[in-house]
């Protein structure tokens, strides 16, 4: 088998197995483990796989940048901010993530919502003027354009004075062994620190970020208190989910 058809057939079978095991797939194939390693790093340099220890994750399409992402799984992410709206209590204080799902809870909230929003985007924070009950707090720093939200220390610090009662975080893989990631560690970690300054922390885990995974861990999943997806009932990173206690809130 030549090496174009291998990586192929790679690809292939990380679509309907939805994980690949660099052992198993070399005793498959009749090859050595380093040669299944080597097409899983040039797969994963082009796009088309996440590599993690032992094997390879699907990537998440929610790396792309912030416009490319607007249009991507617009009605599941349509979904899954209307259930999380719904997590929001009047009164409360709750830090909102960046992205275009927390740009869509934004939309979702009730037009005569009380309430405080800390947010570290721009585009989240200007989407709430349309909220005249909401107080709004902009968290300041770097401007990562790519996702357009601030980030790195001064982010991190200003993260450090608030006290929230709800978190609503953003990812791009959201998977039972990779647990929470995305593509950038500066935003990773101001996601951490966001997560220790509120009371509970809720993923808004759109159906295409389900199985998916990123290059850098935000939170393992045991460290939040719910997933808010629209993905199939019995899609099996759900059910290990549900298996380890975490709860899952359906996005119908």
């Amino acid at each position: 088998m030549l090496v174009g058809e291998r990586r192929e057939l790679l690809v292939a079978r990380l679509a309907r197995d939805g994980k690949l095991v660099a052992k198993d797939v070399a005793a498959d194939l009749g090859v050595t483990e380093d040669s299944v390693r080597r097409d899983l790093r040039e797969l994963a340099a082009a796009g088309l796989c996440q590599r993690v220890y032992g094997g390879a994750l699907p990537a998440s399409p929610a790396v792309a940048d912030h416009a490319r992402r607007a249009g991507i799984a617009t009605e599941s992410k349509r979904r899954v901010a209307a259930a999380a709206a719904r997590l929001v209590r009047p009164g409360s204080t709750v830090l909102l993530d960046g992205g275009t799902t927390a740009l869509a809870v934004t939309r979702a909230l009730p037009a005569d919502l009380r309430a405080t929003v800390v947010t570290h985007s721009p585009t989240v924070a200007a989407a709430l003027l349309e909220h005249p009950g909401v107080d709004v707090y902009v968290l300041g720093g770097r401007l990562f354009k790519h996702s357009a939200v601030t980030c790195g220390a001064a982010t991190v610090e200003a993260a450090s004075t608030v006290t929230a009662d709800l978190f609503l975080l953003g990812v791009t893989g959201v998977h039972h062994r990779a647990g929470l990631t995305t593509g950038d560690p500066d935003e990773a970690a101001v996601k951490r620190a966001l997560a220790a300054r509120a009371a509970e922390t809720h993923v808004l885990a759109s159906s295409e970020k389900v199985g998916a995974a990123s290059p850098f861990a935000v939170l393992p999943l045991a460290a939040v208190s719910g997933v808010v997806t629209d993905a199939p009932h019995d899609h099996p990173v759900l059910q290990h989910l549900r298996a380890a206690g975490v709860p899952v809130v359906d996005a119908p």
